[in-house]
């Protein structure tokens, strides 16, 4: 795939999901939820303040009756009531809304909930169109681990792997971002990034092909990696997926590629028990459709 709207195309062919929207009241999240519902992915059931929904929905010129409403004005009750409805299997996917971050994970981390499991590794995947890229790029983690080790990172090419054959790449290119892609071995990122590049060529992580270390230039661009004699990489300059070091990178690169560079997302959490999407209440109501539109491609 090539293009976000692709993903909302193939959801659609695998029938609509039950959505639980978590303190779905703000208009970014009700105008997603019904696209989403227009496009067939989703029937939504909302947790939040009834009146709310529905002022909103008349502001927005949305159709307030095609929503299941569960009454609920406290944010943190609607996360767990949300968060139960997946969990005894009256919904299959997880969405936030107006509620903060915080609260959110913290009702998917809840041990009682069941929804994360026991020694479980929670992590946050996006999927980016960027105008001066040829292809949808796989990145994380740049929302929940804020220095993930190494037994992490191999996780973590799981999840890249696994979303990056669900837009139909069947061997992903990986490369492990560092400061460099010469190999330094002051910096913890450039060394593990070498060690996971090992195990991959090596088949301990899966059908991908890892490079790294690799600086960002050299992983998405052919010239910088031809400048700087980046030699027998089939990453290199043609990269699916980035793994970043750590949150911070991995943050900035998010925040600049859609603000700054013009580029779309859809993002979910990974390695709970179903599907979350998970957006900033800042994000756009497309990026909240794209976002759902991924979940429900990849929900049981």
């Amino acid at each position: 795939m090539q293009h976000l709207s692709e993903i909302v195309e193939e959801a659609r062919k695998k029938g609509k999901k039950r959505l639980a929207v978590a303190y779905g009241q703000d208009a970014h999240t009700l105008a997603a939820v019904y696209a989403a519902y227009k496009e067939g992915l989703v029937e939504p059931i909302l947790f939040g303040d009834p009146k709310i929904i529905e002022q909103v929905c008349k502001e927005e010129n949305i159709d307030c009756n095609i929503f299941k409403i569960i009454p609920e004005s406290n944010d943190v009750k609607c996360v767990n009531l949300a968060v139960n409805a997946v969990v005894t299997g009256e919904a299959d996917v997880l969405m936030k809304g107006l509620v903060s971050t915080d609260k959110y994970m913290r009702g998917i981390l809840n041990k009682d909930a069941g929804l994360f499991p026991p020694k479980g590794t929670l992590s946050h995947v996006a999927v980016v169109e960027m105008p001066n890229y040829p292809k949808l790029l796989v990145i994380s983690d740049v929302a929940v681990i804020p220095q993930p080790d190494f037994k992490q990172k191999t996780i973590l090419i799981g999840y890249l792997t696994r979303i990056a054959n669900l837009i139909g790449i069947k061997t992903p290119k990986i490369a492990c971002i560092a400061p460099s892609e010469q190999l330094l071995p002051s910096v913890l990122s450039s060394t593990e990034a070498a060690l996971l590049a090992k195990m991959g060529d090596r088949g301990q992580l899966g059908n991908v092909v890892i490079d790294g270390p690799l600086s960002l230039d050299v992983a998405l661009y052919k010239e910088a990696a031809e400048i700087k004699k980046v030699k027998g990489s089939s990453v290199a300059g043609d990269a699916d997926c980035l793994l970043f070091p750590n949150i911070e990178s991995g943050n900035v690169f998010f925040k600049a590629s859609t603000h700054m560079g013009g580029g779309e997302i859809a993002a979910m959490v990974m390695g709970t028990k179903v599907p979350c999407v998970l957006t900033s209440r800042g994000d756009s109501s497309l990026t909240k459709l794209y976002s759902i539109a991924l979940a429900c491609l990849a929900a049981k």
